[in-house]
């Protein structure tokens, strides 16, 4: 199931489904810890004169919506049966750790009612159902739920009438009892007030609405490490007001997301609307110490062993580079600090990180055929380094580049000089972008030429000519591989990948996309050289044209979440990230404002594809176009907003005004 909403703001991640209920609440960082469990969820019902039905009724129809261009959703919910709309509009405070929920409840039946509304929590705080504690905490008229440094207050007022008007605590999915939320459900609460083990909490509201007329409330979510803090937090609501710290909120990522005013020429409305959501989606899952999470949707969870909440270093670079490209540097410069604390001793990056700079879980073996190995994949390395060097370009950050040269590029240059294999002078075999197969991809040869040309750039930046002279020529030697090793005479394109049986390699012939990309992203070919020219013409006949939907698949026969009976003939599913890449080929090879076409149409079957709320999946359904995988995914965010702003740049570089760029290469 996918989030359509993601609320945050840098320290806490809220998730909700279509439903508008809450699934995922991160704290203390993005992507750690969530403390909703996997199976649990923040129930929304509605008493009415003795009927009761909760949100994940289907009866209720349910819109989600952002609110402009700001992080602040807004939900409608209408009951036919009860006559009855709940209107949301939910912000998580970007000053302070509360997720704020600003309520409306209208009646529309002929008469005056008795309209209850009952909000219930279930937490797994610190992801383990052991030992939690919830109680009624008569001073602050709230429930509190903690385990140990984790506490979350949950609370609110009324707007006429003032506190909550009921309460309970009970257990949950423990001893036969299915939790508080049950409680609600006859339109009274039993009033316990302290219960410990895997427990739940539900409060209620109570409202008396006449006909065709509205009354609201505020609910909240108050998160910390101490009691003292989540009361302070409180007190920090009350004494501000709810709906001010509502508008400021919005106020900021107003502001924020407009922080530049583009000139976006031609583009379509829709495609401009999605540019600035993604901004503003990416930013929910960028944490304020540095990680950028791939996603913050926990559901896959649910159906294999892992989620996607964690820091991979090469999402992170590309995420970071739409960052750049936009002028967020803070956001980038950080994610690169994380990484520069996070890399081994031996210039490497392992697999994947969680946000507290912890090493993330893995299925990459370190001993592989009787053989110890290195269980990375070296383009998450070498594409730090190239990462890197484009936030210099952006940013002119130097006293930070001379800050992370010896402990970080150097580090990982000498690491990708070394890591070689000696029969092709190509880089040694490890785990590939796609993270399946071990050899040696085009992909991350291409990675590491664009490294090791940035390492030298930042060696003649810095006075250091013989490291320049060497890494450069490193990168030749690697160029010259590629080319001589990589090269696939006999349909114009790129092998997929290089493997070792015993000591003959086989050469893998299946069109991937990402072959043809890295050639292009990091500068092994021009974007004119016919070789180039020959692999976009191939990858769009096999990953593209086939698909009914549109889009491009990864390369051929692409097993993952893949439909096989409904799909027979189709390579695979369209990810949004490898469609955008073609499009960026597009831009960067075209030479005319007339080669640019296509562009806004590719854009709008991103958008046309996108979830209602604008939220982009990993990849779709390649026959209905529903998606499949996390939602969102950011790098597809991020690949939405490079693809603009590449567009825009090239206008300017084809004489066409686009003089509110926010910066220039």
């Amino acid at each position: 199931m996918a989030r359509p909403i993601v609320l945050g703001n840098g320290n806490i991640l809220v998730g909700m489904d279509d439903r508008a209920q809450v699934r995922d609440f991160f704290f203390p960082y993005v992507g750690s810890e969530n403390h909703v469990g996997r199976r649990d969820i923040h129930n929304i019902g509605v008493w009415v004169n003795g009927n009761f039905s909760w949100f994940s009724d289907q009866e209720w129809q349910i819109s989600l919506s952002y609110r402009g261009q700001t992080m602040a959703a807004e939900v409608s919910a209408y009951n036919e049966r009860l006559k009855v709309t709940l209107h949301f509009i939910d912000v998580v405070y970007n000053e302070k750790n509360i997720f704020l929920r600003s309520l409306t409840v209208t009646n529309h039946d002929h008469y005056t009612r008795s309209i209850r509304v009952f909000f219930n929590q279930q937490f797994e705080i610190s992801q383990t159902y052991n030992a939690d504690t919830a109680y009624y905490n008569p001073t602050l008229n709230a429930l509190i739920h903690y385990k140990g440094r984790r506490v979350l207050l949950a609370g609110g007022i009324k707007e006429r009438g003032g506190k909550m008007d009921e309460f309970t605590t009970g257990l949950f999915n423990i001893e036969g009892k299915e939790g508080t939320w049950r409680d609600a459900e006859d339109g009274h609460l039993g009033g316990n007030p302290i219960e410990h083990g895997s427990v739940d909490s539900t409060m209620g509201f109570y409202f008396d609405i006449p006909p065709e007329e509205k009354q609201q409330a505020y609910y909240w979510i108050c998160v910390g490490e101490t009691f003292s803090e989540v009361e302070e937090l409180q007190y920090t609501i009350l004494h501000r007001k709810p709906e001010h710290i509502r508008e400021t909120t919005e106020d900021y990522w107003r502001a924020w997301v407009n922080k530049f005013d583009y000139s976006f020429h031609d583009l379509d409305q829709r495609v401009v609307e999605e540019f600035y959501r993604s901004l503003l989606i990416i930013r929910t899952h960028c944490d304020n110490n540095g990680g950028i999470l791939a996603s913050g949707d926990t559901a896959k969870f649910q159906y294999g062993r892992d989620t996607y909440s964690y820091v991979w270093p090469r999402d992170g670079m590309f995420i970071a580079l739409a960052m750049d490209k936009t002028g967020y540097f803070d956001v980038a410069r950080r994610f690169y600090q994380f990484c520069n604390e996070v890399m081994t001793e031996g210039g490497y990056m392992l697999h994947k990180y969680q946000p507290d700079r912890s090493l993330g879980s893995s299925w990459h073996p370190w001993y592989r055929a009787d053989q110890p190995q290195l269980a990375i994949q070296e383009d998450e390395t070498a594409a730090m380094i190239y990462g890197l060097w484009e936030h210099y370009k952006y940013s002119k950050e130097l006293e930070f580049t001379e800050k992370v040269y010896n402990s970080f590029i150097k580090k990982a240059a000498d690491f990708l000089r070394r890591y070689r294999d000696s029969d092709t002078g190509l880089p040694a075999p490890s785990y590939g972008l796609w993270e399946e197969r071990y050899g040696i991809s085009t992909f991350t040869a291409s990675s590491v030429y664009g490294g090791l040309i940035a390492a030298g750039r930042f060696a003649e930046l810095l006075g250091k000519d013989k490291e320049k002279e060497l890494y450069f020529a490193e990168a030749g030697k690697t160029r010259d591989a590629i080319l001589k090793h990589l090269y696939n005479p006999e349909n114009g394109g790129f092998y997929k990948l290089i493997t070792y049986h015993g000591n003959e390699p086989q050469k893998d012939p299946t069109v991937d996309a990402s072959s043809f990309y890295g050639l292009y992203r990091f500068g092994v070919l021009p974007p004119e050289d016919e070789r180039m020219e020959r692999a976009f013409v191939l990858t769009e006949e096999r990953l593209s044209n086939v698909i009914p939907i549109g889009g491009v698949a990864r390369y051929e026969n692409d097993k993952y979440h893949f439909p096989e009976q409904e799909a027979e003939g189709i390579p695979g599913n369209p990810w949004f990230v490898t469609t955008l890449w073609l499009t960026e080929y597009i831009i960067a090879r075209a030479e005319s404002v007339d080669e640019l076409k296509r562009v806004n149409k590719d854009l709008l079957w991103v958008v046309d594809h996108a979830l209602n709320t604008g939220v982009l999946s990993e990849q779709l359904h390649p026959v209905t176009g529903e998606p499949r995988s996390v939602a969102p995914l950011i790098w597809s965010h991020a690949e939405l907003v490079l693809t603009v702003i590449d567009y825009l740049k090239k206008l300017e570089q084809l004489g066409v005004k686009q003089s509110n760029l926010p910066v220039r290469e």
